[in-house]
């Protein structure tokens, strides 16, 4: 939420927050709203100078944080709230709370990933292991598919999506899930090569299963572990892909949090004395990309049994 009268404070501000009900109603949001972009304010906060607060009997007196002496007199608000309100990490040019911001983009970075990666999960599974398991024509076919998409840049491929289909978060799940796909296809294929001439697949095709059943419940199964390290991987991609988006101006459109939105509001102020303010989300994004690359070595070296032998 906006409070002008606080923007950039410096990390450790500390302000008094007089509530005052909006009068109008607001319209209720579903989940997905609120994930998104947070719940509507039910109260305009007023900073107050410390001290300064004086309630009547139906009017409520005090001086602006800032102000110079000017003391505003308001009818009183049914509820007397104030609330005493830290800012670890101060406040930006917009009087918003640096470190909130912080949270709620990470919400955004794990959504986006999360959604992306499972997209692309979904399709590179079904695209390696019908290449791996049918070879000939059809894996002539996937390897075309999947060399060409592996032939043009994450970043420029993701930008022709974008603009072709509009802005938005929405715009970006897509976007993201369909080029990271490609990974995840070509190990799989590697993968279900390697199973398709084992004997327990010849078994489950001398018992006349179906190719649906035994790639799925056969094959897939013995596969899963070195999937789960290029998901770990594709996740630290996302996120990374998603800061650069929003940045450029193509990601998640403001007032919705990100670190890459962030980052492009505040990188001016690296020099200007509030180094903070840039450093702050940059920081959140090479921390959260470091933890699940460390996430994916460490389920390589977990399921790395040959290497244990």
């Amino acid at each position: 939420m906006q409070i002008p009268e606080i923007a950039l404070q410096e990390p450790g501000f500390e302000a008094d927050l007089l509530h005052i009900p909006l009068t109008r109603n607001t319209e209720s949001t579903g989940w997905w709203q609120r994930i998104l972009h947070g719940t509507p304010p039910g109260a305009r906060l007023i900073p107050v100078a410390p001290g300064s607060l004086k309630w009547q009997a139906d009017s409520v007196s005090f001086q602006r944080f800032g102000a110079q002496g000017a003391i505003e007199t308001i009818p009183a608000p049914t509820d007397k709230v104030l609330e005493h309100r830290h800012f670890p990490l101060g406040t930006d040019k917009f009087g918003r709370c640096i470190f909130s911001r912080l949270l709620l983009g990470f919400r955004i970075s794990l959504l986006v990933g999360g959604i992306a990666v499972f997209i692309s999960l979904t399709i590179g599974l079904f695209i390696g292991a019908l290449g791996g398991y049918f070879r000939g024509r059809t894996d002539d076919v996937v390897m075309l598919l999947v060399n060409t998409i592996w032939s043009i840049p994450t970043l420029l491929l993701v930008f022709a999506i974008v603009l072709a289909l509009g802005r938005g978060i929405g715009i970006i799940f897509v976007a993201v899930g369909l080029t990271m796909w490609v990974d995840v296809a070509r190990v799989v294929r590697g993968q279900v090569l390697s199973l398709r001439d084992l004997p327990f697949v010849e078994a489950a095709q001398s018992m006349g299963f179906r190719s649906t059943r035994i790639i799925l419940r056969h094959i897939l199964p013995n596969l899963m572990g070195p999937v789960l390290v290029v998901v770990a991987g594709n996740f630290a991609t996302a996120v990374l892909v998603e800061s650069g988006l929003s940045y450029l101006g193509f990601g998640v459109q403001p007032p919705t949090p990100s670190w890459g939105t962030m980052l492009n509001e505040n990188y001016g102020y690296a020099l200007g004395g509030k180094p903070l303010m840039a450093l702050a989300p940059a920081l959140a994004i090479a921390l959260t990309v470091l933890a699940f690359n460390l996430v994916g070595n460490g389920l390589r070296d977990a399921m790395d049994v040959k290497g244990k032998l």
